[in-house]
């Protein structure tokens, strides 16, 4: 077995929308050699002699954890930014519980992840972040005492994977009756460990998107956005970390006849692509969505007589 190393401790950077619960500082660990690149498979060989070399990029897509204001609805009348609440309890532990599932099921690594500027998607991210890469020692994972190589995962601020800006997705009574929701990416990347932090990305949405967005709008932005960074990245897996409505759309843009039921906190869908590599260029195929309904909190509905071919991004 790989030796284990321990690099650093951090904790969640407190904040005045921070709850005492979530002021907590974890050691973190992680296998020497624990990430592998892009997954691979078998092809037809006529599509290798066309294509040139082929792997495949996968994609997951995955909702933040359970929102403090839900479990305390009196937090808002109090908060400097009542629109943007923190991570609960349940929260964090969901998502260390879904770091730890992915870890161990998904089969390829993830270095890359993009997270939604709101405060409970960073949160959620550091703790992904955390037990994705971590093996404790003892070979039991807790959540206690994890750490991360910077080396390995890197974590960037997208403005493109937030919420819906409107009165639908942001409550009115917390809404800023300017419609100003006062985001910047150099304070979201300080709630965020150091090291994990890519400072020289290029992002896809330069500016917050304004208020008064429609769902529509909203719906074409997140899957714009899921091919865009897709395509920045090809030989590497992504996470993104986003809303509920962000979720639903990498179904409904895949599978256009499906009626999305449900987005559980921390439910997540699986993309996949091939990506051909002929003459040092890469090429790309289409997407497929490969998470059935109802296996990892994301429920959908189907018709009766659906054709399997799975639906692709434009």
């Amino acid at each position: 077995m790989p030796s284990l190393r321990l690099l650093h401790l951090f904790s969640l950077s407190a904040t005045s929308n921070l709850p005492p619960i979530l002021h907590k500082t974890s050691k973190v660990y992680i296998k020497a050699a624990g990430f592998r690149s892009l997954s691979t498979s078998s092809v037809k060989m006529g599509s290798v002699r066309s294509h040139g070399a082929v792997s495949y990029q996968n994609v997951v897509v995955m909702r933040h954890g359970e929102r403090f204001d839900n479990l305390e609805p009196s937090w808002a009348a109090t908060a400097a930014r009542p629109w943007d609440p923190p991570l609960a309890e349940p929260g964090r532990q969901r998502a260390l519980e879904t770091g730890r599932r992915l870890r161990e099921s998904l089969g390829f690594p993830i270095r890359r992840v993009f997270v939604s500027p709101f405060l409970r998607c960073l949160q959620t991210a550091i703790v992904l972040v955390q037990s994705l890469a971590a093996v404790e020692e003892g070979g039991s994972s807790t959540g206690d005492g994890v750490a991360v190589d910077p080396s390995e995962v890197k974590v960037s601020v997208e403005y493109g994977l937030c919420e819906m800006v409107n009165s639908k997705a942001i409550r009115p009574n917390v809404a800023p009756k300017d419609g100003n929701l006062r985001f910047d990416i150099a304070e979201c990347e300080s709630m965020l460990p150091a090291e994990i932090v890519d400072k020289n990305v290029e992002r896809v949405y330069k500016e917050f998107p304004r208020w008064g967005e429609t769902e529509l709008q909203a719906g074409e932005r997140y899957k714009h956005l899921i091919k865009d960074l897709a395509d920045k990245y090809p030989t590497q897996n992504l996470l993104l970390i986003t809303h509920g409505e962000g979720v639903k759309v990498a179904v409904s843009s895949l599978r256009k006849d499906a009626e999305i039921n449900k987005v559980q906190y921390c439910g997540y869908v699986e993309l996949r692509r091939p990506i051909f590599n002929k003459d040092h260029a890469f090429t790309f195929g289409e997407f497929d969505l490969l998470t059935p309904s109802d296996k990892t909190g994301v429920s959908y509905s189907l018709p009766p007589f659906h054709n399997s071919t799975n639906q692709t991004f434009p």
